[in-house]
C-alpha cells in the first residue's frame, strides 16, 4: 500500500480580469510567485458560460479576479463547487461579488490596501495646491500677474475637512497630521465617535458644521444610498468663500450641477479626480473654469502601480494556502459602509 503523500494538493486557481490588463497585474516576477503557489488556468476567464470556462472552473479552489471580472452571482458559483476563496487584485469587490458568495461560505479578499496608498498621497498633493490656491495663480498668472508674498495663500494653520473616515480617509488624516503646517483637522463620519476622531488627531463634527468651518473639504466616503449628494447646494453654500472641494472617492457624493454653480462665480475652487458622470462630456462647464482641476480617476494604482495589487493579491493567497488570516478580508456586513 502506497505511503499517504504528505504534502498539501497545490490550490487551482483561475484568474478572473480583462486579459488586456493581465500583463500590468501580474507581471513576470508577481507572475512567478503565483505560479509558485498555485496551479493557474493558462487563460483568463471573463465568462462563466463560456464552454471553455467550464472545466477550470468545475476545479477551482480560488479565483484572483480583477477589473472586468463578471458577477459570481448564483449560476457561476454552481459552476465551481469547489470555491473556497476569491481574491481581488483591485479595490471594491461590489462590482463582482454577490451575497451568494459569503452565504456559501467563500473566503473574500480585497487589494484596497494597496491601492489606498496612492489615494492617500495624491490627496496629500491636492490639498497642499488647494492650500496654496495653486488654481487662481495659475488663472492670474495666465494674465501677466505675479502674486506678492503679501497676497499669496499659505498653508499655516489652514483647517482641513475630512468626509469619511475609510482607509483613506484615516491615511489622509495621518499625513496631515505629520505635516509641519498646524492643519487643524475636522472629520466627519457617522460610524466614529467623538473618542475615536480625538485618536485619529481630528475635531469630530457633523457635515455641516465641517462645512461651515473648513477651508479645503475632501471626499472619502463610500458610494451609497445616504451619501448621494452629499455635498449638495446646501452644504456647498455653507463653504466659506475661497474654500476648496477635492473629491478623490466617488462622483455621486457631489451634487455636479451646484458645485458647479459655485465654482462658475469664483466662490469655490475644485479639484477633482471623479465626476458625476464619468467621463464628464466634453462640452460641460466644469472643463472651462480655471478654478477647476479635472483628472480622469487617476489618484488610484497606475501604470506599474497596478502591480501593487497584483502582488497583494498573491500575498492574500499565500496567507489562505498557510491558513492565515486575510489582512485584506472582506464580509458581508462590510458592504453597506465601504467603498
Amino acid at each position: 500500500m502506497a505511503e499517504p503523500d504528505p504534502s498539501p494538493r497545490r490550490p487551482r486557481l483561475v484568474l478572473a480580469m480583462r486579459p488586456d490588463i493581465l500583463d500590468l497585474v501580474l507581471p513576470a516576477p508577481v507572475r512567478a510567485r503565483l505560479d509558485a503557489l498555485a496551479d493557474v488556468h493558462p487563460a483568463p476567464v471573463t465568462d462563466w458560460a463560456a464552454p471553455d470556462a467550464a472545466a477550470p472552473l468545475a476545479a477551482a479552489d480560488v479565483l484572483l479576479t480583477g477589473w472586468g471580472c463578471p458577477p459570481l452571482d448564483a449560476a457561476a458559483l454552481d459552476r465551481a463547487p469547489r470555491l473556497a476563496a476569491v481574491l481581488h487584485a483591485a479595490g471594491t469587490v461590489k462590482g463582482h461579488v454577490r451575497p451568494e458568495v459569503w452565504q456559501r461560505g467563500i473566503a473574500v479578499s480585497s487589494a484596497a490596501d494597496a491601492n489606498a496608498a496612492p489615494v492617500v498621497e495624491f490627496t496629500l498633493a491636492t490639498v497642499w495646491l488647494a492650500a496654496r490656491g495653486a488654481l487662481g495663480a495659475s488663472a492670474a498668472y495666465a494674465r501677466g500677474e505675479l502674486p506678492t508674498y503679501r497676497s499669496r495663500r499659505g498653508a499655516d494653520g489652514a483647517t482641513i475637512g475630512v468626509i469619511g473616515a475609510s482607509r483613506i480617509g484615516r491615511g489622509v488624516i495621518d499625513r496631515l497630521r505629520a505635516a509641519p503646517t498646524g492643519f487643524r483637522i475636522l472629520l466627519a463620519d457617522p460610524y466614529v465617535t467623538a473618542a475615536e476622531a480625538a485618536a485619529l488627531g481630528a475635531e469630530h463634527v457633523d457635515p455641516d458644521e465641517l462645512c461651515r468651518r473648513s477651508d479645503i473639504v475632501t471626499v472619502h466616503a463610500p458610494d451609497l444610498p445616504e451619501t448621494h449628494h452629499l455635498l449638495d447646494a446646501r452644504r456647498l453654500a455653507l463653504l466659506p468663500d475661497g474654500a476648496a472641494v477635492i473629491n478623490t472617492a466617488r462622483g455621486r457624493l457631489v451634487d455636479t450641477a451646484a458645485l458647479t454653480a459655485e465654482c462658475a462665480t469664483g466662490r469655490l475652487d475644485a479639484y477633482l479626480d471623479v465626476t458625476d458622470p464619468e467621463p464628464l462630456p466634453p462640452d460641460h462647464a466644469l472643463h472651462r473654469l480655471r478654478n477647476v482641476l479635472l483628472t480622469p480617476h487617476i489618484a488610484g494604482c497606475q501604470g506599474t502601480e497596478v502591480q501593487r495589487l497584483g502582488g497583494y493579491a498573491v500575498d492574500e493567497l499565500e496567507r489562505w494556502t498557510l491558513g492565515e488570516p486575510l489582512l485584506g478580508a472582506v464580509r458581508a456586513d462590510d458592504l453597506a459602509r465601504i467603498a
